[in-house]
C-alpha cells in the first residue's frame, strides 16, 4: 500500500464513520465529515496533506500524489 491509498482509506473511514455516528448519536458528528471534505479540497491544491506526513512517518512508500 503507498501513501495515496493509505489516505484515500482514512478519509473515506473518516467521511464513512462521522455519517454513521451522525444517523445513530447526533448531527454534530457532520462537522468531521466536513473537515474530512475540506481537508481533501485543502491538499488537492496545496500537496500538504497532515495524514500523508503521518503515513510517511509510518514507512509507507510515496504514490502520484504525495511522493516525496
Amino acid at each position: 500500500m503507498n501513501i495515496d491509498r493509505a489516505v484515500m482509506l482514512f478519509a473515506g473511514t473518516l467521511a464513512l464513520a462521522s455519517a454513521l455516528l451522525a444517523w445513530f448519536v447526533s448531527p454534530l458528528w457532520l462537522l468531521l465529515t466536513g473537515f474530512v471534505g475540506l481537508n481533501l479540497i485543502q491538499a488537492s491544491f496545496t500537496g500538504f496533506c497532515p495524514a500523508a506526513m503521518l503515513f510517511r512517518r509510518l514507512g509507507l512508500g510515496g504514490g502520484c500524489a504525495f511522493n516525496g
